[in-house]
Order: C-alpha cells, then structure tokens, then sequence
C-alpha cells in the first residue's frame, strides 16, 4: 500500500484508526457504545436513502449547456434568450412518472422533461413532460390522480381499476390517455422523445409588453418510440435501459441534443380564442401559432455522482427569472407551491445550497438557520428587512408584469367542458395501423378492470371524441357502446 494516500477520517475529520472491526468488550464482545465510528457508519448507513420523490422517482439525468439561435427579445427581457450564440450552462433530469425508484423505464406512462438553466439572473426551472397536455387541469385533484397511478393499499400492486375509475370521471383526461396509449405513450430512449413547458406560461419584455407562451423541446436524433412487446421484453431484460442508453451516448461522445421552440400567444387573444389558453389539457393548433425556433440544448457531460448531481437535484415551475413569469394555469398555480415544498421535505429547507441546485450567482437573503445550512449561515450580517445597515433590498426591474384578474373568490372550475374535440381529432389523424395499435394497448391496460360500469363509462368519453374509436374499444372489450350516446 502506498504510504501516500490519505488517512480515513470520520464525519469530523478525525482520523479512524480501525474500519474493519469493531470495539468490543474483550474478544466475544458485546459491542461497546463507545465505537463512536462504528455508530456514526451505522446511523449514516440508514440515512442513505433520502425518501424518493413522490411522483417521478425514476429518473436519469446529465449537464449541457442551451445556445440561443434567434433573437427573441422583442418577446422576452430574459438574459440567458438575449443574444444569438449566447451559452448557458443547465442540467435535464428526465424520468417516469408513476413508477418507484429502481422500477422499469420502459413503462408505459408520461416522463418528466424537467430542465434547469443556470443563468446570470439565477436559475430558471421549466418542469415539463415528454406530452403537451395533461391528464387533469386542477392542481386540487392531482394527490388523487397520482394515488390511482401507485399501489392498491390493500393488495399493494397496481390496479387498473383504479385508473379507469378516475379517468372515466374524468373526462378532461382523455386527451393524454389517447397520447399515453397510442405509439407516443413508450418513447424507444430519452434521447429519442420530444419535451414540453406543457404549461402556458407568460414571457414580457424590456418595454414591458407581454405575450403568452407555450415551450416545445423537439429532439434532434429522431423521434422513436417501442411497441408494448418489446418494451416488455427489455424491461425484462433491462429495467435501466434508458439511463445506460442516455449515460453510454453521452460517455462515447455521442452528446445528444434538442431544439427548443415557443409558440407566442398575444395577450388579447387569451379572451376570444376557441379554447382556454391556460387550460393544459389542451394543445393551441400550430395552424394559429406557429413554432417560432430559440435555440439548441446539448447535453454533454454525465454526472459525476449520481446521488449528488441527479437524486438531489430539485426543480420547481416557480423558479422564474425577470421577463418569464406564471399565467392562470390553474395546474401551474398549484405547482408553484408543491414542488419546493416537496423538496423542503426531502432534502430540507436549505436544499438550494446543495451544489446541483445552487446559482451560479451570489444569494442574497434574510433567510437563516435550519437543518443543513452549510456556508457561514450569513455570518454577523443583519438578518431582517428592511434595515440601516446597507443589507440587500429589493429590484423593481424584478417585478412580474401584472395581469388583470376578476371575479367572485370562490372554488370555480373551468368554463368550458369540450373534452371531447382535440382527442377526437387526433384519433382521426392516426393511420390504421396507429388506430389498431392505440386500441390493442387500451384493451391491455382495460382487459383487468373488474367493474363493467367503469369501462362502460370511459367508453362512452371515446365514443363522444369519435364514434369508430368508441365502438372498436367496445368491441375489444366484448360490450356495447351505451344507446344513450349514440
């Protein structure tokens, strides 16, 4: 052994001097307390396992960098979007939604596209998914929702009854189930999806005029997506597939990429289009606002560790920078406050310190204390606000755009209820072999739900978005379409 490596030490820094037996009271022991290090590898051994995200527990992820290829700021007073061949760094974590941590992914079910830019105004969160749209569009039934994508409480497996139940009481949802179990619903790697804001979010520039606004990340390598057989057969044979596939492509130089474009909204428009604007159930057509190009994102760097950079990143819709702010998605609303809060719970209250998460520009706050804090804890500097003693204060040039809202406080829904239009339209725009192949996984996923009232009812969501998808699911499932639709 080489007499220059460094010497073991504890969480402290003192030296340990024996890792491979434990302190006992003579040879057959028992085991003394006093083996502080014994009991500190122990205790840290069982802290290990930070709790996994309640939703998107499955994931893999790697740094690049964003390059600005078109001049958009007559649209957005963002830095990072303010000039063609301008370099950000960021980081992409792209995951399953329902599955736990170590399960398969290449499980049918949506996957988080959750991007984090490391700009010179701080960092800038867009918290997407491989899909447009969602499967509920009010952040108050989304516990809910999740619950019917986890396990059974009693049986603990999961239960398409569950499903079923919710989405046929659902109906907002049945554009993301066509998108889910048509060929987009197994993206073949993560390389090879396309990522959404999903989300209308509102961009304002340095005049202060604002627009709305919706992301679209397209890949770069093709889109590609698996059919249930072979996706089946690799969860078999490997349940990591799409995190070697991402970390491998990237390893042997192979760095993968994607274009982001927006679609742009005027603001005026939001009170006459055909459709809510903020509802995320909902595509706009291309037809009426076109794609408009940003810029390119390559991911070129793996972490280092997994744990560090990866487990312990943590995104949030809320984390905007000036010329980027929030629209009424009543979804969007919702995450702002559930996202940090899930990460407060996590990894704590001061989990923006960790390196992963922590800007590229100096923090300056009045916030102290807590477990974790470790840099100096804001040392002897004041730590309340407003003061005399020279502490931050605020920038106005910060400040979101206002926007004019109305009405009674009260628990209100949406006001418009046409569920049924924008999935009908894309199940006529699908070839035959799409039709038949979105049917057959609907007939796999529904061929287990116990109760005939519950795919009775879904069925009649299909009929109502097209008569043939209605009928052929019927049929699949050995059963009628209800008179009462027809």
């Amino acid at each position: 052994m080489s007499d220059n490596r460094k010497s073991l030490t504890n969480e402290a820094g003192i030296p340990v001097g024996d890792n491979q037996n434990s302190m006992t009271a003579g040879y057959r022991g028992p085991t003394l307390i006093q083996d502080v290090h014994l009991l500190e590898k122990l205790a840290h051994f069982n802290r290990e396992r930070i709790p996994e995200r309640v939703v998107h527990a499955n994931g893999a992820g790697a740094f690049g960098y964003f390059e600005v290829t078109n001049d958009l700021t007559k649209y957005t007073k963002a830095d990072f979007l303010s000039e063609v061949g301008k370099r950000t760094e960021m980081l992409a974590r792209f995951s399953t939604v329902g599955g736990e941590k170590g399960s398969a992914d290449t499980a049918r079910d949506p996957r988080g596209f959750a991007l984090k830019f490391y700009t010179d105004e701080g960092n800038y969160d867009l918290v997407g998914n491989n899909t447009p749209v969602f499967f509920i569009r009010d952040a108050i039934k989304f516990p809910d929702f999740i619950r019917t994508q986890k396990r059974d409480p009693q049986t603990n497996l999961k239960d398409p009854n569950m499903a079923w139940d919710f989405w046929s009481l659902s109906p907002e949802s049945l554009h993301q189930v066509t998108i889910l179990y048509s060929d987009r619903g197994v993206p073949a790697t993560y390389r090879h999806m396309h990522g959404y804001g999903s989300h209308t979010f509102k961009w304002t520039n340095a005049d202060g005029e604002s627009v709305w606004v919706k992301y679209h990340i397209r890949t770069d390598q093709g889109y590609k997506t698996l059919d249930d057989e072979t996706a089946t057969k690799i969860a078999g044979e490997n349940p990591d597939y799409k995190t070697e596939d991402l970390f491998n492509s990237i390893e042997e130089g192979n760095p993968p990429s994607w274009t982001m474009y927006v679609q742009i909204m005027p603001l005026e428009d939001a009170e006459t289009y055909n459709i809510d604007p903020f509802d995320v159930t909902k595509v706009w057509p291309h037809d009426d606002y076109p794609l408009i190009e940003v810029g390119k994102m390559v991911l070129n760097r793996n972490p280092k560790n997994y744990f560090a950079e990866i487990e312990q990143a943590s995104f949030s819709p809320g984390n905007f920078v000036p010329g980027i702010d929030v629209s009424p998605d009543k979804m969007l609303q919702g995450r702002l406050f559930a996202y940090a809060d899930a990460h407060r719970y996590r990894l704590g209250a001061n989990y923006e310190m960790l390196p992963v998460n922590r800007p590229k520009v100096d923090v300056n706050n009045y916030q102290r204390d807590g477990f974790m804090r470790f840099d100096d804890n804001g040392g002897g500097s004041v730590n309340y606000e407003p003061n005399s003693y020279g502490g931050p204060v605020e920038d106005p040039q910060a400040r979101q755009q206002p926007y004019e809202v109305s009405g009674l406080a009260d628990s209100t829904s949406y006001d418009h209820f046409d569920h049924y239009t924008q999935p009908g339209n894309l199940y006529r725009l699908m070839s035959e072999d799409e039709k038949q192949r979105l049917i057959s996984n609907i007939y796999g996923s529904m061929k287990d739900v116990r109760d005939d009232e519950i795919k009775l009812r879904q069925i009649k969501h299909f009929y109502k978005a097209d008569p043939d998808y209605g009928e052929r699911v019927a049929k699949a499932l050995g059963l009628q379409v209800p008179e009462e639709v027809k």
